[in-house]
């Protein structure tokens, strides 16, 4: 370090003086603080650093640089470094990179115990059911308020959220429908083969999908497509502020985005649930007839015998509950989305979520009940 850039005066007891003149510019090569540190190393009784800069000094963000080094050494040592006689603009560029500093080094969070986990984790389950409960009751209200013709929303818009609902997710659910019911008359004919009992393909087939699977695949295949969606659109104007402006103008949110969104996904579960069940059966009656060699006929008259109306009636309240179950989850993640891009893809995410693990513990549910009432 050239000594006519560093001039050190211990004229003041614990108190070293630093003199700074000449070039301190980036040009001039970065400055080691080595030569400070060596002068603290040899005087250890220094408590205060003072500064003084001569007129000529030249000086850039290579000056910041060596004072930011110096202050964060001086910090570790307990000294104070006084920045009264630098030039004003450097101090206010000191304050700036010192402030950045500050907020890069995050304190450490207290390890939080086994209790306090579980208590705060009981406390969102909590906040979380009150939210849902207040959603319902909200979405009640509407409901109401829309048979008796209190309420107003477009019925273009309805009509387009029906077929996003049906029409647009047909080839979807043919296709799982079919594979699902293709796979269930393989996995059965490797059991019932072994008993010559390969027709009875038809009854399995034929009641899994009418009573359960049809309903359990449509609603998944309508939570990743649809409730994703509804979640996604509700919250870009959460985001955007488009339904804090629906508020302003009067017209609630709830009436407005959720209950037309609500009523076509229920509408139409049950109408994709119906397809899905025909879906199935002509997946198990492909491979029974096609490679097991079944005669076509009667494997239908079986289907028939073996499929009663309540297991239709049974798939339909299924197909009902999840249409609520996703469509409300959809627009509860949009609604309560945080306003920012990140928020509106955790708000997707939950949905998806939430309606599958509501499905699964709905089909439980349901089928306790049925099983209990001998349905």
């Amino acid at each position: 370090m050239p000594t006519e850039k560093l001039v050190f005066d211990y004229s003041k007891p614990k108190t070293l003086l630093i003199k700074l003149s000449g070039d301190w510019q980036i040009s001039a090569g970065l400055l080691s603080t080595d030569e400070v540190t060596s002068q603290l190393d040899s005087h250890p009784d220094v408590a205060e650093i003072n500064i003084s800069v001569s007129k000529e000094l030249k000086w850039d963000s290579g000056l910041i640089s060596f004072l930011l080094k110096l202050i964060r050494e001086c910090e570790d040592k307990d000294i104070h470094v006084a920045r009264e006689g630098l030039p004003e603009k450097s101090q206010k560029l000191l304050s700036l990179a010192l402030k950045g500093h500050e907020k890069d080094i995050s304190p450490q969070k207290a390890r939080e115990s086994f209790l306090e986990k579980f208590g705060g984790r009981v406390l969102q389950i909590i906040e979380s059911l009150r939210s849902w409960l207040n959603f319902l009751g909200d979405v009640t209200v509407s409901l109401g308020r829309v048979i008796t013709g209190k309420s107003y929303f477009r019925w273009n818009d309805f009509m387009l959220l029906v077929q996003r609902c049906g029409v647009d997710a047909f080839l979807l659910v043919s296709l799982i429908s079919l594979l699902v019911g293709m796979i269930l008359a393989f996995v059965g004919s490797i059991q019932l083969k072994v008993f010559g009992a390969q027709i009875f393909i038809s009854d399995m087939v034929g009641i899994a999908m009418v009573r359960v699977l049809s309903a359990v695949m449509t609603g998944i295949i309508v939570s990743g497509r649809i409730g994703a969606s509804f979640a996604a659109e509700l919250g870009m104007m959460q985001a955007n502020e488009e339904i804090d402006a629906l508020k302003t103008l009067g017209v609630s949110p709830i009436e407005f985005l959720v209950v037309p969104r609500i009523l076509a996904l229920v509408i139409m579960m049950p109408i994709l649930t119906i397809y899905a069940d025909l879906m199935g059966i002509l997946g198990g009656f492909i491979i029974s007839a096609g490679m097991l060699n079944l005669n076509p006929i009667e494997y239908l008259n079986h289907t028939q015998h073996a499929v009663k109306l309540g297991y239709v009636w049974v798939g339909l309240i299924h197909s009902f509950v999840f249409g609520v179950i996703v469509a409300v989850a959809g627009c509860l993640r949009g609604i309560e989305c945080e306003r920012s891009a990140a928020g509106v893809g955790k708000a997707t995410t939950s949905a998806v979520v939430t309606g599958i693990t509501g499905i699964v513990i709905a089909t439980a549910i349901i089928t306790y009940i049925c099983q209990y009432l001998g349905v």
